[in-house]
């Protein structure tokens, strides 16, 4: 069955983590997702690099959040915050391609 996370998670963000990082947090509607999405490995190195475009080496951190049945993402910043070259000093503007992110699992959550 395909899936979108958009219709999983309550909450879908970026954020600014320090001038060389960016952070990410998807938090789930139901502990049952999360678990779910958690144990399928469907938020890994390699899904996040190709979502984003960078190398798998760029994903610094993926954290499991029970208590929240949240996972962050942690992914060095492609350029650094304030640079002339940023367009988003906040990071607040970076989680659009995780609102386009489908993905395909055998069970149903």
């Amino acid at each position: 069955m395909t899936y979108k996370l958009t219709d999983l998670a309550d909450v879908i963000r970026s954020k600014n983590s320090g001038p060389y990082e960016l952070t990410f947090d998807i938090m789930f509607k139901t502990q049952e997702i999360y678990k779910g999405i958690a144990e399928a490995g469907v938020i890994s190195k390699e899904t996040f690099a190709a979502l984003y475009n960078i190398s798998p080496d760029d994903v610094m951190e993926i954290v499991h959040f029970d208590p929240a049945n949240a996972i962050k993402v942690t992914i060095v910043r492609p350029v650094c915050s304030g640079d002339l070259r940023e367009t988003d000093v906040y990071g607040a503007q970076q989680h659009a391609p995780l609102m386009r992110f489908s993905f395909d699992l055998d069970t149903s959550l």
